[in-house]
């Protein structure tokens, strides 16, 4: 038995409606992170885990599948896993959250907005956000920081209704995903393009690189359960910090972001 499985072990106790090999994950995802088990350290094996928690064989594997898709752990098929000495990554559904985003690498996120207004809706805009060409709309463009570390900049055109709930929330250090979520305003889907533009001068001088540098752009249309659109996003991301990883799986496609080697 090692260090982290009293931590586990807690964790599991602390959260009983969840599932619990959700909860297993969430307990041997936190040791990860805090260096509870460090990077190329063997995770405890199905068996250890099942007797220490009291859960079935199955549970285990169900968790350890979890880590092994979000990129913390490798192994498996007969090996014993191990913490992945690479990057870290979340799944999908965070990747439109930077504040999630980051927190979960243990990083502070804040924003500096740059640009906050009421600006005819291009022609682009407008096709993504289902309105005539020409409509005011908020638009937000906002650099993106982890640790005080520049990430990205942000390009976002907000839905007649949205920005008008955007226009009140703290956008340089708060979600916008989880305050709209207050006001009854949920992201259900999204659809992102990802490919690389050069940097032009203003992104440049915000991102601290050279004008012309390649930045990775990702074009996200984000959309409520019912398929209304929300938001148009461009963001586009300083590649030595931040690199984008797709995982096939066989019955989920995914797709994660993560912190690149030397991203800090």
């Amino acid at each position: 038995m090692n260090k982290l499985t009293t931590e586990a072990t807690t964790v599991l106790r602390l959260i009983g409606p969840e599932p619990l090999h959700r909860q297993l994950a969430d307990g041997l995802r936190s040791s990860i992170r805090t260096g509870g088990l460090a990077a190329g350290e063997p995770v405890p094996s199905e068996a250890e885990l099942s007797a220490i928690h009291g859960v079935s064989r199955g549970t285990v594997r169900q968790a350890l599948a979890q880590l092994r898709a979000e990129g913390l752990i490798a192994g498996g098929r007969g090996r014993r896993p191990v913490v992945h000495p690479g990057p870290l990554a979340q799944p999908f559904e965070e990747l439109v959250s930077f504040s999630a985003w980051a927190r979960s690498m243990g990083m502070e996120p804040s924003g500096r907005v740059l640009a906050f207004d009421l600006r005819p809706a291009s022609a682009v805009v407008a096709d993504a956000l289902d309105v005539p060409a020409g409509t005011p709309v908020h638009q937000l463009v906002r650099l993106r920081l982890a640790d005080g570390v520049p990430m990205l900049i942000e390009r976002t055109a907000f839905a007649p209704g949205v920005g008008e709930a955007v226009a009140g929330i703290d956008l340089e250090h708060g979600s916008i995903y989880a305050a709209l979520a207050e006001h009854g305003i949920r992201f259900d889907a999204a659809r992102q393009a990802i490919d690389a533009v050069a940097a032009s001068r203003p992104d440049a001088e915000h991102l601290g690189v050279g004008r012309g540098a390649p930045l990775l752009r990702v074009r996200r249309r984000s959309t409520a359960a019912d398929g209304r659109p929300l938001e148009w996003s461009d963001d586009r991301y300083r590649p030595d910090r931040v690199t984008l990883t797709i995982d096939q799986l066989a019955n989920r496609p995914g797709i994660a972001r993560r912190l690149s080697q030397g991203g800090r």
